[in-house]
C-alpha cells in the first residue's frame, strides 16, 4: 500500500457514500485509476465491506453496557456453546475472547436499564458454565470510531 491507497482508505472511512469521481478528486487521482485502486483495495481484502452508521437513539439502542465475562470452563465444548449463543443475540453488538481474565468482553445495546436486566438475567446467565459478569455502564463517550 502506498500513499495514494492511505488516502483513498481515509476517505472512505469519513464517507463510504462517496461517488468514484468525488473520491478520485479528493485524492488526486482521475476516475479510472482511482476506480482501479479501490476494487485491488477490495479484493485483497483491505476494505472488507461498506455499512450504514446509525443513531443507537432511534433504534431503541442507546443504552450500552459493557461486559466482563468469566466462564467456570474452558472446553472446546463450552467456549463454543458461549460464543455461538452470545453471538446470536442481536442486542450483542461486540464480543471478543481475550486473553487472561476475564474470558470475553461484550458490548450490549440495549433500550434502558430494564432491557439489559431482562436480557442479563434471562440470557446471559442462563447460558451454562458463566462464572461471573461483571457489568460497566459508559458514563462518556469520548471517541467511537464506528
Amino acid at each position: 500500500m502506498d500513499k495514494l491507497d492511505r488516502a483513498i482508505i481515509a476517505e472512505l472511512e469519513r464517507d463510504g457514500r462517496l461517488t468514484n469521481v468525488e473520491l478520485a478528486g479528493r485524492v488526486g487521482l482521475t476516475p479510472g485509476p482511482c476506480l482501479r485502486r479501490v476494487q485491488r483495495l477490495e479484493s485483497d481484502g483491505v476494505i472488507r465491506g461498506y455499512r450504514a452508521v446509525t443513531d443507537p437513539a432511534h433504534l431503541g439502542r442507546s443504552f450500552e453496557v459493557l461486559l466482563e465475562v468469566t466462564l467456570e470452563a474452558q472446553d472446546a465444548r463450552t467456549v463454543e456453546h458461549f460464543e455461538t449463543t452470545m453471538a446470536g443475540f442481536s442486542v450483542v453488538r461486540e464480543l471478543r475472547r481475550l486473553f487472561g481474565a476475564p474470558d470475553y468482553f461484550v458490548r450490549v445495546a440495549v433500550a434502558d436499564l430494564d432491557a439489559y436486566e431482562t436480557f442479563l438475567s434471562r440470557h446471559v446467565m442462563t447460558i451454562p458454565k458463566v462464572a461471573r459478569v461483571t457489568s460497566r455502564f459508559t458514563m462518556k463517550t469520548l471517541k467511537q470510531l464506528d
